[in-house]
């Protein structure tokens, strides 16, 4: 991967990384929207996972895929998903 690619992909991530983290600081209960957000993406993945059989495209479960649903909720397995068709794996 280029150089100019990796550099794309970590402020992409960084860009969603910060814009769910003040989402979650503008609501009056911050706490209960993080866990809400990580169950929300826990449950896309799995639902990724479950229809990959129908479309043919599904997300691995390691540490790096579980952690990034369970932080950044559903943008993380949508992010993800383009990562997925970026490098073509």
């Amino acid at each position: 991967m280029s150089l100019w690619l990796q550099i794309l992909v970590y402020a992409a991530g960084a860009g969603i990384a910060i814009a769910v983290v003040a989402a979650l600081l503008r609501t009056k209960r911050p706490v209960r929207a993080f866990l809400s957000s990580g169950a929300q993406g826990i449950c896309a993945l799995a639902a990724v996972n479950i229809l990959g059989a129908f479309t043919g495209v599904s997300l691995g479960l390691n540490a790096l895929t579980g952690y990034c649903c369970a932080v950044l909720g559903i943008p993380g397995v949508i992010s993800l998903l383009i990562l997925k068709v970026i490098m073509n794996y």
